[in-house]
């Protein structure tokens, strides 16, 4: 009888699994920044709720180990419970003894029983492993995209101040407009879409002086957030993690990276990579590379409810860089 359980990672277990995965996932962070980075992103409103660390152990040895993420997100116009694994990792003294593989199915049997829906995951090892366990691909794409500047480079007439939690409402509900049309989404409320920030932000902070900023700002209208922009700068490359406009069309976008490039007239233009939700391009973005998706986007269902009344093709999803685990 196998004497093998499941366990949160705290403690002990947390310390050994995160002194495993370091080389692979640090990031560019110390070992002491990368234990501080999921302390703080399990701390917070949404964190303390959605987001736990678990292992397969046997006696004392950790086997394997991964995240789990409970979101709430609506399929074919039916709200669902998703199970999002993330940070699959087999200690290296136990690979290729199937430990990944059991953890997996013994998690999501557990989310099933607990009303999961859905599982989700983005593999950074291709499809074909996952496949074998149930999962099916998601097509999705990583857009190049450049900003078209006036012949006059100059910032539009646009008001632009930093974002705060005092936007947190009017994002959420330019993401639910936004969101309507697709057959997949995440549910984004106030704390989701603040873990996503912080997590941006706290990944900067502890980085080393200057390699990395986040760029979070507002186009304000009537005292109110009309429209916002999510930037990780890395050197050159500028990632946007998300953004939102009431207008459907997205030119305040489009003008909030105009102003931010317009800050700094004299540096080189960044290349600025995106998921954009498929039939959105702000008219002031032209995208110039279009490449698959390095991390594949995988689902499976765990119940009924979970099962899509089609595949799910990249038409039908909306989802954002900041939302990935």
């Amino acid at each position: 009888m196998s004497n093998r359980a499941v366990v949160r990672a705290e403690g002990a277990i947390l310390d050994e699994i995160l002194s495993a995965t370091y080389d692979s996932w640090h990031e560019g962070l110390s070992r002491t920044a990368y234990a501080r980075y999921y302390a703080a992103q399990k701390a917070t409103a949404w964190g303390r709720v959605h987001l736990d660390r678990l292992a397969l152990v046997e006696n004392d040895a950790v086997l394997a180990s991964l995240k789990v993420y409970r979101f709430d997100a609506t399929l074919d116009a039916r709200p669902v419970r998703v199970a999002g694994l993330g940070a699959v990792f087999t200690q290296p003294a136990h690979r290729r003894r199937g430990a990944a593989r059991e953890l997996i199915d013994r998690v999501l049997e557990r989310a099933a029983g607990d009303g999961a829906d859905v599982a989700l995951l983005f593999s950074e090892i291709g499809a074909e492993y996952y496949a074998r366990l149930g999962f099916t691909a998601i097509e999705t794409h990583e857009v190049a995209l450049r900003v078209n500047e006036p012949a006059r480079r100059g910032a539009p007439m646009t008001m632009v101040r930093g974002g705060d939690d005092r936007d947190l409402d009017d994002l959420v509900a330019m993401g639910k407009t936004r969101a309507a049309p697709y057959r997949f989404s995440l549910d984004r409320g106030r704390d989701l879409i603040q873990h996503a920030i912080v997590r941006r932000r706290l990944l900067a902070g502890l980085s080393p002086i200057g390699a990395r900023e986040v760029r979070f700002y507002i186009a304000e209208e009537g005292a109110s957030a009309a429209a916002y922009v999510l930037v990780r700068v890395r050197g050159a490359e500028w990632t946007l993690e998300e953004c939102g406009d009431r207008d459907p069309t997205g030119a305040r976008v489009g003008a909030l990276l105009q102003v931010l490039l317009a800050r700094e007239p004299a540096e080189r233009r960044p290349e600025i990579m995106a998921w954009l939700p498929p039939g959105f391009l702000p008219p002031q973005l032209t995208v110039i590379d279009r490449q698959p998706s390095k991390d594949v986007m995988m689902c499976r269902p765990l119940s009924p409810n979970g099962a899509p009344a089609t595949a799910l093709g990249e038409a039908d999803v909306m989802y954002w860089k900041s939302d990935m685990f």
